[in-house]
């Protein structure tokens, strides 16, 4: 995969900006920066097609001869006279596919060859999405698929047509009797074939036809095909691939930061000698906090071993900032938790069921702090400009930051060009609304230019930055009554939460309804079993200073545990089989049902567990949920030894998320999500201890380890629906899951997180 971007000097990733070795070897890549940011514009003699990014916007878009700009900059489909395809992608890569999905989508209406096709990140645009909410430009929430499913293919049928078109031109043929296959375009009773390079140039100075016919699914040949090769497969196991920690502009300098040790704190006073007296540091600077961002003081060196040494020597005093610690804040929930709350959901009279006769289950849960902690820390590369700014780093909310970091420039939108590269891991930390760790890069290059340092500046976290840096997922706590009737059927369920909201004061209205954060009470305001009397409400502290956002599932994380694992409850409590239970209480949602049975048929649900070892037990627990419109089942079979230390053995897993664009995509999501889930529910908790983070690091905030890892099945529904996402949806069944598990061998519940490691 070419590098793209601008008078680079890329040493190898392994060792980059690490010490200084003076045998590492670099590749000069020499592009302009103008046509860096311009290449995606051009067909370079070819065809380049411009198409709306959302299907509202209600324009199709326009071709251009070599060159032209072609609704700049909103091309999203490029065909070179090479022969190459290159997709424009509005959506990051880090990891989840993406690139290689929306690559499917349009290849097979476009019936390109795929070893030809290659993926580029789109620029962010902020004129298209200025009539648009919650940053349409951007990935998130698993909607890459949902988003882009007509939309990418249109883009492709409609290149096809384009194509075509040129070809009977030239041939004096009719289109109809024109086939196109593998990038090949054909006219069999003349024995006319071009390729597509050969076409991309004619095909350029036609006219966009405004309507477009879409193949059926008889007519698929790359949605659905297993083994189809991901399009950033090579580029990442050859090296080649780009990341912010691989660019190095000219003159560039490495920043790291000291940040506060409480949240909200501010320096009082600080002494830089000694890290001013390190060989190869350029610069201390102090950079004031943004209402989402810290303050601190940054050192900045010609890479990032010289800029940490120098952190570290830095004399810091603090003052101020957040003081609570996580068992203070339970404390707070719980007495929170004596009065009603917001309204998040009110079938019947819950208060009138849960007063006649039955059995009364009454549980509290609590889930902790979590860090994201994807490989990749926070990082990001500013240039600033005279009127404005360029960056580079794995952008995931494109069009939010743009907007967030003009606001505080000064500058207008257009005036912030961002660079999208790869980024390594995120689940929802870089979608911060708040654009924090962008905002610290852009202040850190103010204050260093205030001192007269105008060189690009690369700000990089370490993981101990990373890991104490805030915006975790919510500390919550769930206080529940279930009510069951003689038969064992639920006649009344209440739930009672407390946790931080993401959304409040963001000014997205959509995801807030009667005051209520809609993502704080998915998975269980919308709880699928027949309740007859189901009662949700949501309590959100608003002096916790905590800083908070969304994580992979956002809601469904911690609401999904609490459900799963309360509905497993009732079964047993009703001496029911726990997949029977959910069967006969799931009688309007269907698709719930269908991934339910199929998780069970494949783990021969029926059939007794292969005996465990002397000395051991097994068991095995079920858990269903939807998140993002994704139906996930999963089976978790366990051992525990008589010590009461336990083993994963097995997880067998059903998702129903609608047309299977690339299987082995979902697969790989579907396993992925198990293991983060796993070492959430094993491993995962952020504490605080009068406000400062305890853990800094992998050895105390301890990720899954392979020999962790069970072993898993993932097992894909047939379906006709349209495509859904599967980045997150496979998170929140696991910890239920395995909760329910533990039971069946020990009998104890588990209800908070993360699981002991003995039961």
């Amino acid at each position: 995969m070419r590098n793209r971007f601008p008078s680079l000097v890329r040493t190898h990733r392994a060792h980059a900006d690490a010490a200084p070795d003076p045998q590492a070897q670099t590749q000069v890549v020499n592009l302009s920066t103008d046509l860096a940011r311009r290449r995606f514009l051009q067909g370079m003699g070819g065809l380049t097609l411009g198409v709306g990014l959302t299907p509202w916007l209600g324009r199709a878009g326009r071709a251009s001869a070599a060159g032209a700009e072609v609704f700049a900059p909103n091309a999203f489909l490029r065909i070179g006279t090479d022969g190459s395809v290159t997709v424009i992608a509005k959506h990051m890569e880090m990891g989840q596919g993406a690139h290689t999905g929306l690559a499917t989508l349009v290849a097979e209406e476009l019936d390109a060859d795929w070893a030809r096709v290659r993926v580029e990140g789109a620029p962010v645009n902020t004129k298209l999405y200025a009539n648009l909410a919650f940053g349409a430009q951007g990935t998130g929430g698993s909607t890459a698929m949902a988003n882009s499913w007509e939309q990418m293919r249109r883009a492709g049928a409609t290149a096809r047509a384009m194509l075509v078109a040129a070809a009977a031109q030239q041939w004096s043929v009719p289109a109809a009797g024109i086939t196109v296959s593998e990038g090949v375009v054909k006219h069999a009773a003349s024995g006319r074939s071009a390729t597509f390079g050969e076409l991309a140039q004619a095909a350029s100075a036609l006219p966009v036809p405004t309507e477009v016919t879409l193949k059926s699914p008889a007519e698929f040949k790359l949605i659905g095909k297993q083994k189809l090769p991901r399009v950033d497969t090579f580029a990442k196991t050859n090296g080649t691939a780009v990341f912010t920690q691989d660019i190095k502009l000219p003159g560039m300098l490495v920043a790291i930061a000291a940040h506060p040790p409480r949240f909200g704190a501010k320096v009082k006073s600080f002494d830089a000698a000694k890290a001013k007296a390190i060989p190869g540091v350029l610069a201390v600077v102090q950079f004031e906090a943004t209402p989402s961002s810290f303050a601190g003081v940054a050192v900045l060196a010609k890479n990032t071993w010289v800029a940490r040494q120098g952190r570290d020597a830095l004399q810091v005093q603090w003052e101020g900032g957040y003081a609570k610690g996580s068992e203070a804040i339970l404390a707070q929930y719980r007495e929170a938790l004596k009065q009603p709350g917001l309204m998040a959901r009110k079938d019947g009279n819950v208060d009138a069921a849960l007063a006649r006769p039955g059995k009364l289950i009454e549980a509290e849960y609590s889930v902790p702090f979590l860090a994201h902690a994807a490989m990749e820390p926070m990082n990001c590369l500013v240039k600033l400009e005279a009127d404005g700014a360029e960056l580079w780093n794995g952008e995931q909310w494109q069009t939010i930051d743009q907007m967030n970091i003009a606001k505080l420039l000064g500058v207008a939108p257009e005036k912030v060009r961002i660079n999208q590269l790869y980024a390594g891991g995120s689940f929802g930390r870089r979608a911060n609304p708040h654009s924090d760790y962008l905002l610290e890069a852009v202040q850190i290059a103010r204050a260093a230019r205030a001192q007269g340092i105008s060189a690009p500046v690369k700000m990089v976290w370490t993981r101990e930055d990373d890991m104490r840096g805030g915006h975790y997922r919510p500390l919550y706590l769930h206080q529940t009554r279930l009510s069951l009737d003689a038969a064992g059927q639920p006649q009344a369920l209440q739930v009672r939460m407390a946790g931080q909201s993401i959304i409040a004061g963001l000014g997205f209205d959509a995801f807030i309804k009667d005051g209520v954060d809609q993502t704080s009470v998915e998975g269980m305001a919308n709880l699928p079993y027949d309740i007859p009397n189901l009662q949700v409400e949501l309590y959100t502290p608003t002096d916790v200073g905590v800083p908070i956002q969304w994580f992979r599932s956002v809601g469904s994380t911690q609401n999904g545990f609490v459900g799963e694992a309360l509905i497993d409850e009732a079964a047993t409590t009703a001496g029911k089989d726990p997949v029977a239970y959910r069967r006969a209480l799931l009688s309007k949602h269907l698709r719930h049902r269908g991934v339910l049975d199929l998780a069970a048929e494949k783990a021969e649900w029926t059939k007794p567990l292969k005996p465990a070892a002397a000395g051991e037990k097994r068991g095995r627990g079920v858990a269903v949920h939807e998140a993002f419109g994704t139906f996930v089942a999963q089976v978790v079979e366990v051992t525990v030894k008589a010590d009461g230390s336990f083993k994963v053995d097995r997880i067998v897993c059903a998702v129903d998320c609608g047309v299977a664009i690339n299987p082995d995509v979902i697969r790989a999501q579907m396993e992925g999500g198990i293991g983060y889930g796993l070492s959430v529910a094993l491993h995962g908790a952020i504490t605080l201890k009068d406000g400062v983070v305890e853990q800094s690091n992998f050895h105390d905030y301890q990720a899954l380890r392979i020999n962790e890892m069970p072993a898993v099945e993932v097992h894909i529904m047939p379906s006709a629906e349209k495509p859904t996402g599967v980045g997150e949806p496979g998170v929140p069944p696991v910890a239920p899951a395995l909760a329910n598990a533990l039971f069946q061998v020990t009998g104890k519940r588990i209800r908070t997180m993360p699981i002991p490691d003995k039961v």
